[in-house]
């Protein structure tokens, strides 16, 4: 009897500790799922989509807006970021003659050398120069903007973007959508706005769900209305400045975009009427052939 009433005990027990360790695993397993549901994930808000003129197969740059976008970048954006492979004589191709970007050069500074000293020295930048920076070093950029030193805009418009997701990327495959880039930096410069209840955010950022990293940034609403004067009567909201920089950042990424559409569209004529003769050759020779 004692022996029955000790085997008894001792499945009760292991049957405790049976159900107390699966409970433990499963507490275990839920926990990062729980610490993944808690996390959100960014941007918050994805990016709208607008109306671009170099849009489609057949898209091509707006040389208006293009410089227009020039004007917010030198009045506004330069101030922070630079486009150190971007050069001045790149700028004929919005519409400026030989003389007007050499003038424009002349407005910037750039370091060169060695002299015959073996020294550095600064002169007047010419149309084969690049944009210069307006640090300089990474280290002198960082330190200025509360230690994360402002990205270069060279290819930002091309680096930048938000995975869309299924079943979206296969619509994009047959709406040729690589405006993405545009996108969130048109979304990013118009969405700063006050946190919503119960949010926080760091001292010293700025609430914006378009922000890919995080719920703010540090760099302050960069545009204002009215801050950058048009000399096309193009309305002067931030609306306007962001997407006239966001299309002069996309040419700054992409300045061959045009002829590569172009040489894309000849080539698939090509290929279709290729692929017709084709046809047409193997119907004329197998014509007379039994099958």
């Amino acid at each position: 009897m004692n022996k029955l009433v000790t085997s008894l005990v001792s499945l009760a027990f292991l049957a405790g500790m049976g159900v107390a360790s699966a409970v433990a695993q499963e507490n275990h397993a839920a926990a990062p799922a729980a610490e993944h549901a808690e996390t959100p994930h960014f941007p918050i808000h994805h990016p709208k989509e607008t109306d671009w003129s170099f849009a489609g197969p057949f898209g091509h740059y707006d040389k208006g807006q293009l410089q227009r976008g020039l004007k917010v970048y030198t009045e506004v954006c330069s101030a922070c970021h630079s486009m150190r492979l971007v050069s001045f004589r790149t700028l004929e191709d919005l519409g400026y003659s030989e003389a007007q970007v050499k003038a424009f050069a002349a407005n910037y500074k750039v370091q060169d050398g060695p002299n015959d000293e073996g020294e550095m020295f600064e002169r007047t930048a010419v149309p084969s120069d690049h944009f210069p920076s307006p640090f300089p070093n990474t280290q002198a950029a960082a330190a200025a903007n509360n230690g994360a030193a402002p990205p270069d805009m060279s290819l930002i418009a091309k680096a930048r973007g938000v995975t869309r997701g299924f079943p979206q990327f296969i619509f994009d495959i047959f709406t040729q959508y690589q405006e993405g880039g545009p996108d969130y930096i048109h979304s990013l410069l118009t969405g700063y706005q006050q946190p919503p209840a119960g949010v926080e955010v760091a001292p010293g950022t700025h609430y914006n769900p378009y922000f890919a990293s995080a719920a703010a940034l540090a760099m302050a609403p960069p545009l204002s209305a009215d801050q950058v004067t048009y000399d096309d009567g193009a309305p002067q909201t931030v609306d306007q400045y962001a997407k006239d920089i966001s299309a002069f950042l996309m040419w700054a990424a992409e300045p061959h975009l045009e002829e590569r559409k172009r040489t894309g569209f000849m080539v698939m004529i090509f290929l279709v009427i290729f692929t017709g003769l084709i046809y047409l050759t193997k119907k004329s020779v197998y014509a007379s052939k039994e099958h």
